[in-house]
């Protein structure tokens, strides 16, 4: 089952590639990346702790998965929100103020699953504090905090939920 789990887990790494093929909607990676997580978790949770080799492959794709899956989970959240009713009258809203959030999110999700595989979740309020600090000038902008919510929010759980399989490998 430690097999399994580690091919899912390299499968959940490597599905977001899929967002880079043109006239594919990014949901399809998003999704498979999501399925393979889950069936990952579900064949973690049924396996003996990870050792040697297997211990060093679940931490290595845990923060992979962590890192790739989150882009086009954090893409798919933002074209939900901007269909809620409360989105706007624009239908295709601009791209949003915040710049350079691909590699922050990138950043961010990997120092998460860091913290998180190091057993200190605590670096989590660290993380989240000097983003929030470094981003708080540009937050005024308009849909600038939405767009920080959304995106930090989904980003977090989503590297979160990949440290969740990682966890359940290792224990």
């Amino acid at each position: 089952m430690t097999v399994a789990s580690l091919v899912l887990l390299a499968v959940a790494a490597v599905a977001p590639a899929l967002s880079l093929i043109p006239r594919l909607p990014v949901w399809i990676g998003a999704a498979v990346t999501g399925i393979a997580l889950g069936i990952a978790a579900l064949t973690a949770a049924a396996t003996d702790p990870a050792q040697g080799f297997a211990l060093g492959a679940t931490l290595t794709l845990t923060t992979l998965v962590a890192i790739t899956g989150g882009g086009p989970a954090v893409l798919v959240a933002f074209r939900i929100a901007r269909r809620q009713p409360d989105a706007g009258p624009t239908p295709t809203p601009p791209p949003g103020p915040l710049r350079g959030g691909r590699v922050i999110g990138v950043l961010e999700r990997g120092a998460v699953a860091a913290s998180i595989l190091a057993g200190w979740p605590e670096g989590i309020a660290i993380i989240m504090a000097v983003k929030g600090l470094a981003r708080y000038p540009e937050l005024r902008e308009l849909q600038a905090s939405e767009q920080f919510i959304i995106g930090t929010s989904t980003s977090v759980l989503w590297a979160a939920a990949a440290c969740g399989v990682g966890h359940a490998l290792i224990t």
